[in-house]
């Protein structure tokens, strides 16, 4: 990995610590973290927060992203209305590495009251040194784009 690579991380208000421990964790892997908030605990709505990192990513600002929310649900389903966005919720890191090699997935998203930190770290691992597979993967993945139209 280099610092070339950009990550983008957001969250809702419930989930900044955790957020912010993922942030720390890539950065000192080489990524480049790009974390757009929220930066208080005062309540906010995820869908906005999903979508702005979602928009960093399809816009070619961000090359992955990486969202929190309390199941990781909803915040998912708004990064997904973007279109060229393809965001997995993710619990484990045999589907986080998954999601990458045959999704061709740009953004993880994480349940914060699902998995603990050091889980939440390992996932995040799995993604983020996961590439596409291409192949067969790839002509499943052009059957899917269409449906964005």
């Amino acid at each position: 990995m280099t610092a070339s690579k950009r990550v983008v991380l957001s969250s809702d208000h419930a989930d900044i610590q955790l957020r912010q421990t993922i942030a720390d964790h890539i950065a000192s892997q080489g990524w480049e973290v790009i974390d757009i908030g929220p930066t208080t605990s005062d309540s906010t709505d995820y869908p906005k927060h999903g979508r702005e990192a979602a928009e960093r990513v399809a816009s070619g600002d961000c090359d992955l992203g990486v969202i929190v929310c309390g199941t990781g649900q909803g915040i998912m389903m708004a990064a997904n209305k973007v279109k060229g966005i393809r965001c997995g919720v993710c619990a484990d890191t045999f589907s986080a590495r998954m999601i990458r090699q045959h999704n061709d997935a740009n953004m993880l998203s994480i349940g914060a009251r699902v998995v603990g930190k050091g889980l939440a770290l390992d996932i995040v691992d799995a993604f983020l040194s996961a590439e596409f597979e291409g192949g067969r993967h790839a002509t499943r993945m052009e059957m899917i784009e269409p449906a964005e139209d």
